[in-house]
């Protein structure tokens, strides 16, 4: 990718120089072995690529067609990836164009080993919810290299690219990043940038405009203004819509000279109708009917033998049904400022300083669906909660009525340096830092049930019962009233980090780095105990160190084989700033940091002139000190996970017409000495399936550019215990694959057309279960999506 005129100068890349690969003593096995694999893509790798008349490039995007992009935006990778000893994909504009991505979750369905979630029992998640190598990474998400906070679903409309960094990364970005965190990097201001409109109409009355236009200010400045506004439904769901008005202006000075100043901003409204998924009554995998279960139930009587049978025997309810009120909202208010500036200095050294300042505002209410059960209340038919066995139709639930309020804010600076210098004979690529940051969370409690809190009476909130398969949005329900309760937390850190990549001699690079940071986390809340409102406050402190070294073997210039270690730590409330005050609560302020440990074996090869990248890793993760109980029901940090896995990927041109971003993984989850108080132990990793691959291609041919796509998700577990009895609900996600295919047409060489159609065959698949089991949202259906593309 063509580098933003403002972009900071890049430290000096290994010197080419082409040598005969040499075999050093001690070399690992594995390590040669893994070489041996590759060997024969050595010698393919210095072939140069099949000549052919050059494809037009369909230039109305201001991008450079190509998926393959050889260098990370991230300031911390001082090498190109090539000679990077780590996981890093980096996802292109130009692809997330053709594929028609628009939000940051669409942008990741092209990375293997990433799945999304939906949220706890009866709740639904709030923005941006995902796991990546089977450990929560929503928290690790970061713009420029700038932590983001706030419960908002990403849009991609001011995104250059989008970088994912997998295995630990304490060292590159602080506390928890266990598996790997999400770097979004923004659009910069430039020169000559030109102004490029985008306009999209699609099923469901899906509407989207976007404007990217740049402008020259005197002789070595440029502004920039990407504007965002989008108006849909959601395909075969009632009521369910989203609303996003959001802009970005920039504006730089100094461009071109040793001296550069950038001040950006980011303003995102979003107004939508929440969904919080359908019943997950009568799902069924298609070949084992059903997998829909009450679980535990008593059944010494007819009455409820006769009700579980036929709540598992019943039918699926319609997925576009709403079990919200048409009341229902999410208003996300998100804005951030960023200051940057940068210095050129003599021998291939720069220095910045980033001051950014940023506050989300998320507030929700919604009705969330649920499923039956078979208890005292249902099997009677007296109480209003009874479910008629031979009337499914008339089955209704109490819903649960709720309601967010959630404030964000974050304060940050980093000033850092990038150097690339020699010492005798051996290269040194150096980047150093210091960042200084104040993170804040801030959430108000809500009740719905008729109480007297603090002498302070408040009404039941009214909230009818909600039928499963007719549920109508017109019944009004009351509004939660805030009981005065809330969790306000924040996390002070000052850091400081260091990493060094030395290239011995051509065949031969080592790295590493440490990070040392200091924090302190304070929790002050109020909670209802006894009708009273009792405050708290609780506070964690703590010095966390974190390290990364590897090895980089190259047996030709353009392939590397490496190994790598890495660390990361967890301390409590790493997420959300809430510390807890219950014995062995993972928030516990007096409980040690979770660690987490890496190490990764693997080999990349760049070919075709570069144009083609392959990677493969196998890699072996394990986080400790996790809140569990022994035997005797004592508290203790013993629990593990170990998750062990194989990754492979290539990205890039095959042809000069055909290019390909592929990938595959393989994970094995599995948790050690993790058990509850009762001795219920858990046995696996959520949302973790055993296989996953994703695989996106163009050809272009003249004007016409043709694509497609496929996804495959292997079975996702959500009951990970060793209980004796199943638990009520769906207790996982089959796995399913989905079909994509795009045409685009270039009319000129300011004008392209591009028709998108997703999931071809319209499969019926669950993209996302709750924890509780009892809730489902299904993958959208076939859709199309038609985009005129414009240059000026």
């Amino acid at each position: 990718m063509a580098k933003p005129a403002s972009s900071p100068s890049t430290p000096r890349p290994i010197r080419s120089r082409r040598h005969a690969a040499a075999v050093l003593p001690g070399l690992n096995t594995s390590l040669l072995a893994l070489t041996a694999l590759a060997a024969p893509l050595a010698a393919y790798a210095q072939q140069p690529a099949a000549r052919g008349e050059e494809p037009e490039v369909i230039d109305v995007t201001g991008t450079p067609d190509r998926y393959n992009v050889g260098t990370s935006a991230n300031s911390k990778f001082v090498r190109p990836l090539l000679d990077t000893p780590q996981t890093v994909q980096v996802i292109s504009k130009a692809m997330l164009l053709e594929q028609g991505s628009n939000s940051l979750m669409d942008a990741l369905r092209n990375t293997p080993g990433i799945t999304m979630q939906l949220g706890e029992n009866g709740n639904t998640s709030a923005g941006d919810t995902f796991q990546m190598r089977g450990f929560a990474t929503a928290s690790s998400t970061f713009v420029d290299g700038v932590r983001d906070l706030g419960a908002v679903s990403r849009d991609v409309f001011n995104l250059e690219q989008v970088e994912v960094a997998k295995g630990p990364a304490g060292a590159d970005v602080g506390r928890g990043s266990a598996s790997g965190y999400v770097n979004l990097i923004s659009k910069q201001p430039m020169r000559d940038a030109g102004t490029y409109l985008s306009g999209g109409y699609g099923t469901a009355e899906n509407k989207r405009l976007t404007l990217d236009t740049g402008v020259n200010v005197g002789e070595a400045s440029a502004a920039r203004f990407n504007l965002l506004l989008a108006d849909s439904e959601v395909a075969e769901r009632d009521v369910v819509g989203n609303q996003n008005y959001s802009f970005a202006p920039s504006i730089a000075f100094g461009l071109d000279t040793a001296t550069r100043y950038t001040l950006m901003t980011q303003h995102v409204r979003q107004d939508n109708t929440p969904d919080g998924g359908i019943s997950a009554l009568g799902r069924a995998d298609y070949t084992v009917l059903p997998y829909y279960t009450t679980g535990t139930v008593i059944t010494e009587n007819d009455a409820t033998r006769a009700l579980a049978a036929a709540i598992n025997g019943a039918p699926a309810v319609d997925r576009n049904n709403y079990y919200g009120f048409f009341e229902d909202s999410e208003e996300v208010k998100a804005d951030m400022v960023t200051f940057k500036f940068e210095h050129d200095l003599a021998g291939n050294t720069v220095i910045r300083n980033i001051m950014r300042g940023g506050k989300t505002n998320t507030e929700r209410t919604l009705n969330a669906a649920n499923s039956p059960a078979v208890n005292a209340n249902t099997t009677n038919p007296a109480n209003a909660a009874y479910l008629n066995p031979s009337d499914p139709a008339s089955w209704t639930f109490a819903a649960s009525r709720q309601r967010i309020d959630q404030a964000d804010e974050l304060v940050t600076n980093q000033t850092s340096f990038n150097s690339s210098f020699d010492s005798g004979r051996i290269n040194h690529s150096v980047t150093g830092g210091l960042e200084l940051i104040y993170e804040r969370r801030e959430s108000l409690t809500f009740g719905t049930a008729a109480a007297t809190i603090d002498g302070v009476t408040y009404p039941a909130v009214v909230n009818p019962p909600v039928s499963f398969y007719d549920p109508d949005p017109g019944i009004v329900r009351g509004e939660p009233y805030p009981t005065g309760a809330f969790t306000d937390g924040d996390t002070t850190t000052a850091a400081l980090y260091m990493f060094d990549s030395v290239e011995l001699n051509p065949q031969w690079l080592l790295s590493g780095g440490v990070r040392y940071e200091k924090y302190e986390t304070t929790t002050e809340s109020a909670s209802v105990v006894n009708n009273v409102l009792t405050p708290s406050a609780l506070e964690d402190e703590d010095e966390l160190f974190s390290w990364k070294v590897g090895a980089v073997y190259k047996p030709v210039i353009n392939g590397s084989v490496y190994v790598s270690f890495a660390t990361s730590q967890t301390p409590p409330g790493s997420a959300n700033f809430a510390l807890s005050g219950t014995a062995n609560a993972q928030d516990n302020g007096a409980l040690d940091p979770q660690e987490t440990e890496n190490a990764e074996l693997g080999t990349k090869w760049s070919l075709a002139n570069d144009q083609l990248s392959l990677t493969a890793a196998v890699f072996h993760t394990e986080n400790s000190k996790q809140a569990s109980f022994d035997d005797l029901g004592n508290p203790l940090q013993i629990g593990r996970t170990v998750v062990e896995g194989v990754e492979l990927a290539a990205v890039g041109q095959i042809t000069h017409f055909w290019q390909v971003s592929a990938g595959i993984t393989k994970l094995d989850a599995e948790v050690e000495d993790q058990q509850n108080a009762t001795g219920v132990e858990t046995t696996g990793v959520r949302w973790t399936p055993d296989y996953a691959a994703t695989l996106w291609t163009s050809y272009t041919h003249n004007d016409v550019t043709v694509g497609g796509g496929a996804r495959y998700f292997g079975e996702q577990e959500r009951n990970i215990t060793a209980a004796a009895v199943p638990t009520t609900g769906v207790s996982e996600i089959p796995s399913y694959s989905v079909l994509d295919m795009m045409v685009a047409y270039r009319i000129s060489d300011r004008t392209n057309l591009r028709l998108n159609l997703y999931n071809l065959a319209d499969e019926e698949y669950v993209e996302t279960l709750n924890n509780g089991g009892n809730r489902v949202r299904l993958g959208s259906p076939r859709t199309v999506w038609l985009t005129g593309e414009f240059r000026f």
